[in-house]
């Protein structure tokens, strides 16, 4: 698919992956609308790209489904999902503060897993009733997993399952959209520049970044958008969850 004038929607993209996916966007003429629930970053963002800012609590199936009429009404049908919004919690289901509360692990689940199928729903339903593409396309969902669904670390069971469950429902989704020509895949990171990492000392991100085969780095923002993009313009890429790691294979700790 195209990029150019076609409209997409990137949440999470106040910060981090969402960010430097929903200014890729921009750059190649997309109209973006830039979805957080830090409205403050959001509006930051679109103001840069040129882009509409929505807050949006992605869990919430009344504040998705205002988000999304919002674009519509502002920007016109989206034919670009992508997923980004997400929270990483790290805490031992057995710690020393004592056993992990159930809401903590809920809540990982609602917004990394609830929150994308959330997005996914109402993009699909919308996309659906669009005029199919040249390529016979109707839309591009591109969701974030994490190299932790594979590998997912002690203290990261709550983050691990929900984006295991980000993996599994990719395929599936794409199976089901495809007959509407609707493509679904999933970009699963390993150790990214995030907010919460570039807060670190330059020392712990270097000895992080070490950790990675090749390249011995920390990955850039900027390279899970050019996959991102990638992924919207090559229509043979469906149903398809990528690593995006240098080849690193995560340790239990």
């Amino acid at each position: 698919m195209q990029i150019e004038n076609m409209v997409a929607i990137v949440t999470g993209a106040a910060s981090g992956l969402g960010e430097a996916t929903a200014r890729a966007l921009a750059a190649r003429g997309a109209k973006v609308a830039v979805l957080d629930f830090n409205e403050a970053g959001a509006r930051i963002v679109a103001s840069e790209i040129g882009g509409i800012a929505i807050k949006c609590d992605v869990a919430s199936a009344e504040g998705a489904e205002s988000a999304v009429a919002t674009v519509s009404g502002e920007l016109g049908a989206a034919r670009i999902l992508i997923n980004c919004a997400g929270v990483a919690p790290a805490r031992k289901m057995l710690g020393k503060q004592g056993v992990m509360p159930l809401d903590e692990f809920r809540r990982a689940i609602e917004i990394n897993l609830v929150g994308t199928f959330n997005l996914l729903r109402l993009f699909a339903d919308a996309a659906s009733k669009l005029e199919p593409l040249e390529t016979g396309e109707r839309g591009v969902v591109v969701n974030t997993a994490s190299v932790a669904g594979y590998e997912g670390q002690i203290g990261q069971t709550a983050y691990g399952a929900s984006k295991a469950g980000v993996i599994g429902l990719t395929l599936p989704a794409a199976r089901e959209l495809a007959p509407l020509g609707i493509r679904v895949c999933t970009i699963a990171p390993g150790i990214f520049e995030t907010p919460m990492l570039k807060g670190l000392p330059e020392a712990a991100q270097k000895s992080l970044g070490e950790m990675v085969p090749f390249p011995a780095r920390l990955g850039r923002a900027t390279e899970y958008a050019s996959l991102a993009l990638h992924i919207i313009a090559n229509e043979m890429l469906n149903g398809e969850t990528i690593r995006l790691d240098g080849a690193i294979r995560m340790a239990p700790k």
